[in-house]
């Protein structure tokens, strides 16, 4: 996510599985606690439906990375946790920390693995507001990302805290039925969850989290991504993919392939190029007639998709 490190402003188990290609040792206890989801892989058989009393998720995902941050895992990190319903959460690494030799996925990777930490924490009790605040102050490492957390009760409620522009759609007999909205400073600058470094309060915090609780039930769908899906790929596009798909892992891979499709295609009026356009980042009409050069901004608003680290998750809501 290239956009800009905000300095004065914003937000902010059981056995999880947490993605964000993370190097280094692992003890054998870690090990039987967690391992790590690979991209385009399925987690539906370790959620483990059958165990549930009401309903759960069956989860597939899909993490595509920049393409010059393919060496490196991308900046983007996801993780699934079975516990209850399932526990959801993708961490988006704000890029512009590379410019302060600063590593944009240390951030994302240890919020998310002090999340896993916390997910059946008492303190918790299984709010995804509270889940957010408590991995927000573990995590020590300098950066920023912005946020996703989604937690499914047994009973179909499905609670989500976001911060930043990651989003969730639920979608219902071909519909979208219900969407997260981005909370932005200004265009291309979200809120965001950051280190002490940056100056950021929870107070700040606050002010840019949405919270929302959805009644879901059997078959009912959700997708979760990075803004590298949403800023990629339209809303009936989504509905029209899940339906092209049984299997959850396919639905995720093919949507972050259609996102990685988007972003390359430098005449695809996207989502992304909408808002822009929207925002007022259009050429001006004189430069049009003229055929002049345009601006780097106005060049990447005007049209075309949008590059970054693509994150999808799709969870299909079942009986247990």
């Amino acid at each position: 996510m290239a956009i800009p490190i905000l300095r004065a402003a914003i937000i902010p188990h059981s056995q999880p599985l947490l993605h964000s290609s993370i190097s280094g040792g692992i003890d054998e206890t870690a090990k039987k606690k967690k391992r790590l989801l690979l991209p385009c892989s399925s987690s539906s058989s370790e959620l483990n439906p059958a165990i549930r009393s009401e309903v759960s998720f069956s989860v597939g995902s899909c993490l595509l990375p920049h393409p010059d941050k393919v060496d490196r895992g991308g900046e983007d990190a996801l993780l699934v946790s079975n516990y209850n319903g399932g526990v959801l959460a993708i961490a988006d690494g704000v890029s512009g920390w590379a410019e302060e030799d600063v590593d944009p996925s240390l951030f994302p990777r240890e919020f998310l693995a002090n999340a896993s930490n916390f997910v059946e924490d008492m303190e918790v009790n299984y709010d995804p507001q509270i889940l957010i605040r408590k991995s927000h102050a573990a995590t020590s490492s300098t950066g920023s990302a912005t946020v996703i957390v989604a937690m499914l009760e047994k009973n179909g409620i499905l609670k989500i805290a976001n911060v930043g522009d990651c989003g969730l759609r639920v979608i219902r007999n071909g519909s979208v039925i219900f969407s997260t909205s981005p909370q932005e400073h200004y265009f291309d600058c979200p809120f965001q969850l950051s280190s002490e470094r940056a100056g950021q309060t929870y107070l700040d915090a606050a002010l840019g989290k949405q919270v929302s609780n959805v009644e879901l039930i059997e078959g009912d769908t959700i997708v979760m991504g990075s803004d590298g899906l949403f800023d990629n790929v339209f809303d009936y596009e989504i509905v029209s993919t899940i339906a092209t798909y049984r299997d959850v892992t396919e639905a995720a891979k093919a949507l972050a392939n259609l996102a990685r499709i988007h972003a390359t295609d430098s005449n695809f009026d996207s989502p992304y190029s909408l808002e822009a356009r929207s925002k007022g980042y259009d050429a001006p009409l004189w430069k049009k007639i003229l055929g002049m050069k345009l601006t780097v901004v106005y060049c990447k608003a005007h049209r075309g998709g949008k590059l970054d680290d693509i994150t999808v998750i799709v969870g299909q809501v079942v009986s247990s």
